[in-house]
């Protein structure tokens, strides 16, 4: 949360069996069927696979961290264990290709929005779902399956037992095609946050719509509205919660570390999209800084560096903001808040990185160079920029596998690619990595020549015996 430290979430067991029931009857779960173990066991989407398997009597498959690795890894571990369901984000299929998985019957997506345009393209020849839901509602409250004849991927409608309200402010039912905000009730809603009650009674509120006032509510924060068919269309956050990749991130959660560190004066974090990339952006204001302070590079670099392994003690990796800028000042709008509108765009913090230094010089480095600047988008790239810190993740991370093993002809696994993030690393690896090769086929070419020859040699040893006893007794 906001707070900077985590919430339990009191779930019932209600609400499990609840999931399992209403996901075996919509994504027809049988016996038969195998379901990928994707989610790792701290994201909630864990539990609907496991309950899913274990109620159906179905078979769950699990694979280890680079297996699950989306891209070639991912596909190769869907094909070898012959997966039925899997339930991914959809910014894992964009590194994939529909017609490589063989088995996949249904594919549900969660945990961020999905392009209707991704789901016409998964959706060829098998089922598609939109899976919603906060962890406070026991992982899913709403499914919405695509269709052709729509222009967007819908959040749908309720799971059985589940109830939903788009409200106003003052709690009242809107009309259809209104936005308002969502909230949840039924089976699946959570008790409340472990040992929070405050937070509890805030967000769980008595239900209104409950003569006898023994109901409750969850006041989710995300805006939605209903179409005329009875579906539900997700707008957008009333907040600055964001989702990156399945990661449901409180923006104030980053701020609060940024700020506890002493340099910070003031500090904010948004999220920022150009194309496919989706960021976390962090704009800071160091204490007591001016224009002489600004203009010392190496001095900012090393407060940036700073801030950044500051990060990483404190937040999962999914948290730390690839862009980091300092700036004088924050903009305002004339209330005095901050003008989030005004502040520079991440394409424009990416070129004013360091890219112009220490430029590729080998073959192997300038290969590696243009693939990163394909992908992440830059005009240039430094041999020494970590490729995380440019924009890069897991996902644009199994594209330039893609690509480095077509153009350089050589085997690169993922794991390579995290081990060695910068293009000098990287370069230096796979050149050792291909001379090792070679000599590794040298010295067993040599080995399979001396063995031709020995046969040879011996071949012919046998023949002169032969010829000779030949003379020696016709008559053999």
């Amino acid at each position: 949360g906001s707070t900077g430290r985590p919430k339990g979430v009191m779930i019932q067991h209600q609400g499990l069996c609840n999931l399992g029931k209403a996901q075996i009857e919509h994504f027809q779960v049988n016996n038969l069927s195998r379901i990928l173990q994707f989610a790792s066991f701290s994201f909630d989407a864990s539990i609907s696979e496991i309950v899913m398997a274990i109620c159906s009597g179905g078979r769950l498959c699990l694979a280890s961290s680079e297996d699950l690795l989306p891209g070639e890894n991912l596909t190769e571990t869907l094909n070898r264990y012959r997966i039925t369901h899997i339930t991914l984000p959809p910014s894992a299929l964009t590194v994939m290709v529909p017609e490589a998985l063989s088995t996949v019957e249904t594919i549900i997506v969660a945990g961020e929005a999905c392009a209707s345009s991704l789901a016409r393209k998964w959706s060829q020849g098998r089922k598609f779902f939109n899976g919603y839901g906060p962890t406070e509602d026991t992982v899913c409250t709403t499914l919405g399956q695509y269709r052709e004849d729509l222009n967007k991927l819908l959040i749908g409608k309720p799971l059985p037992n589940h109830q939903i309200y788009i409200l106003d402010t003052n709690l009242q039912p809107v009309p259809i095609g209104v936005v308002g905000e969502l909230y949840i009730g039924g089976d699946g809603l959570a008790r409340g946050y472990l040992n929070n009650s405050e937070l509890t009674a805030k967000k769980f509120i008595p239900n209104p719509f409950d003569s006898t006032q023994k109901s409750r509510l969850y006041q989710t924060g995300d805006l939605c509205r209903y179409l005329g068919d009875g579906n539900v269309e997700y707008v957008g956050r009333i907040d600055h919660q964001v989702k990156i990749r399945g990661f449901r991130i409180e923006l104030g959660e980053i701020e609060n570390v940024l700020s506890s560190h002493t340099d910070v004066q003031e500090v904010i974090v948004i999220l920022q999209e150009d194309t496919q990339i989706k960021q976390l952006v962090a704009f800071v204001v160091f204490n007591h800084s001016d224009e002489q302070a600004l203009n010392q590079t190496e001095s900012i670099d090393q407060k940036t560096e700073d801030l950044r392994s500051y990060l990483r003690e404190k937040l999962p990796n999914y948290m730390i903001p690839s862009g980091l800028m300092v700036l004088p000042q924050l903009p305002k709008t004339p209330n005095g808040k901050v003008d989030r509108q005004a502040l520079p765009t991440f394409q424009s913090l990416r070129l004013a990185s360091k890219s112009t230094q220490n430029q590729p010089q080998t073959t192997t480095e300038k290969l590696i160079a243009g693939v990163w600047q394909e992908i992440l988008q830059l005009e240039k790239v430094g041999v020494d920029e970590n490729f995380f810190d440019l924009g890069g993740h897991s996902l644009l991370l199994a594209e330039v596998q893609h690509k480095l093993k077509s153009l350089l002809n050589q085997n690169i696994s993922m794991v390579e690619l995290f081990r060695y993030p910068t293009i000098h690393t990287l370069s230096k690896h796979l050149s050792q990595t291909k001379l090792s090769s070679t000599q590794s086929n040298f010295s067993t070419n040599l080995q399979k020549s001396e063995k031709n020859q020995s046969s040879q040699m011996d071949r012919r040893k046998r023949q002169r015996q032969l010829r000779k006893r030949h003379r020696s007794n016709p008559g053999d």
